[in-house]
């Protein structure tokens, strides 16, 4: 009688948590769709990288080719892109119209919100219930990653990614077996084949799919045998995509490339090196992104908006103005001979400044992508921080800044919290702002690949310090009730 009443007592009590659940999930559902939809029509966003991809997708759809248009319309063969997003969006354009590019939008808004999913069910399994609700909530409302799922690029499907590989990484611990390990390995193999720095996911999370599994009645001890046999097909399952594109890559430009350039270029065309080495001496925030990196070669050198740190001396910014001219005259492009000036010129600072070069410049891009108010994507001056030229958005900015700081501190405080597989996430995060450390000139963006994970810990924090503060409350109350 007594277990019988135990068992009744367990089924309510799951009734009541589902309950609960489904009463705090589709608000938070239909709010972030609420969000992502206002800002499809408010900021929709089809230019840059958007176009590149676009036109991969149209020629493997109409042509069946993996290949770029040029100004002429001729097919040339490339490998500046991974094909996991051209693909994509040659799925999407098949089934809604080639350039639709509002249909992909819309899928991009479902596969986020499923991703929010994801990621509140991994932090019901490694937490608590009520910490998944937070999680999803702090997923769902998140501005910085919903402009993004409107915008046709890599972002939403790498953040859907991460969160598949998190959800599948927790299955795989409450129930080891074939179903969890197969989605972990999709989930990993598609981040990295959108992104070159999608493999991190599999590097940071992996170890953690094996170890520590759990040996309880829920979950007996899984065979070592079958933890290899799981292992060996699933590496070789995650192996055979990229083995198809670096066999590609060697049949058509016979160049062993098994991801994609650093510079995103094909074979024989230069990425100027000396140039690019001499932007990393000075440029340390998206302003000089945007308004130098991205215009040269093809476009103007404008000496006014470099920074004075462009420049130790004035000699050196008489050598950086000729060298500029130089440019100009060239058709605003680089010949050999110019390109190694600017390398020679850079290599006068490196020298002069090392630890500028190899400590501080690095730490302060990586801190740029961190910290800086996303607003990139809204309609917003670059010069947010100047309140005189546009108070309303300086101070909006600022919001901003303070609520990409909020998640920040709740995914440390989540960290500091220490719940499971947080060493594979700490690790993720590591490895990916190590990676950062090489890049020339910062965007914002590059870490918002980071956020599944402030999402995830940052649901477990949020719920830890509401529920001591509600503790800490009933106590007062108690302890004023007593007196």
């Amino acid at each position: 009688m007594k277990a019988a009443l135990l068992s009744q007592s367990t089924a309510l009590r799951r009734i009541c948590n589902w309950t609960a659940g489904y009463w705090s999930t589709v608000p938070a559902m239909a709010a972030g769709a609420f969000l992502r939809l206002w800002m499809l029509r408010q900021f929709p966003q089809v230019n840059g990288d958007t176009l590149i991809y676009g036109g991969l997708a149209k020629n493997l759809l109409l042509h069946g080719q993996y290949a770029i248009t040029d100004t002429s319309g001729v097919l040339h063969s490339t490998l500046i892109r991974l094909p996991g997003y051209p693909i994509f969006l040659t799925l999407c354009f098949a089934f809604f119209g080639i350039e639709n590019y509002n249909a992909v939008a819309l899928v991009q808004i479902a596969l986020e919100l499923s991703g929010c999913l994801l990621l509140a069910g991994f932090v019901r399994r490694i937490a608590s219930p009520n910490a998944a609700i937070c999680t999803l909530w702090l997923a769902a409302l998140c501005p910085f990653t919903a402009i993004y799922s409107v915008a046709p690029l890599t972002e939403t499907p790498t953040l859907f990614a991460v969160a598949l590989a998190l959800w599948a990484l927790a299955r795989f611990h409450a129930r080891p077996g074939w179903p969890s390990a197969l989605l972990f390995t999709f989930a990993v193999c598609f981040a990295a084949l959108l992104r070159p720095d999608g493999a991190l996911v599999a590097v940071a999370l992996a170890p953690a799919l094996l170890i520590g599994l759990p040996k309880t009645d829920e979950s007996p001890a899984i065979p070592r045998q079958k933890i290899v046999r799981i292992a060996s097909v699933c590496v070789l399952l995650a192996l055979l995509p990229f083995a198809a594109w670096t066999a590609r890559n060697w049949q058509v430009f016979h160049l062993l490339e098994p991801l994609a350039p650093r510079y995103a270029n094909d074979p024989g065309e230069d990425i100027h090196p000396g140039w690019q080495r001499w932007v990393k001496t000075w440029c340390l925030d998206f302003v000089s992104t945007y308004d130098i990196y991205w215009n040269v070669p093809g476009g103007p050198l404008d000496l006014t908006k470099l920074p004075s740190r462009a420049f130790d001396s004035p000699a050196q910014a008489a050598e950086t103005a000729a060298l500029a001219q130089a440019y100009d005259d060239n058709g605003q492009d680089f010949t050999p001979d110019l390109d190694a000036r600017f390398a020679w010129l850079a290599e006068e600072r490196i020298a002069a400044h090392p630890l500028r070069f190899y400590v501080w410049l690095p730490l302060g891009r990586v801190a740029d992508m961190w910290l800086r108010p996303r607003v990139e994507n809204l309609p917003i001056d670059l010069d947010w921080w100047v309140y005189a030229h546009h108070n309303a958005e300086t101070r909006f900015s600022w919001v901003y800044a303070g609520l990409n700081a909020f998640y920040l501190l709740l995914g440390l405080t989540g960290l500091w919290l220490r719940p499971r597989f947080w060493p594979g996430m700490l690790a993720y995060l590591l490895l990916r702002s190590a990676l950062l450390l090489n890049v020339e000139a910062p965007e914002a963006r590059y870490t918002l690949e980071c956020f599944p994970m402030l999402f995830a810990l940052g649901g477990i924090a949020l719920y830890w310090v509401t529920n001591r503060v509600c503790l800490s409350v009933l106590k007062l109350k108690a302890s004023a009730g007593s007196g």
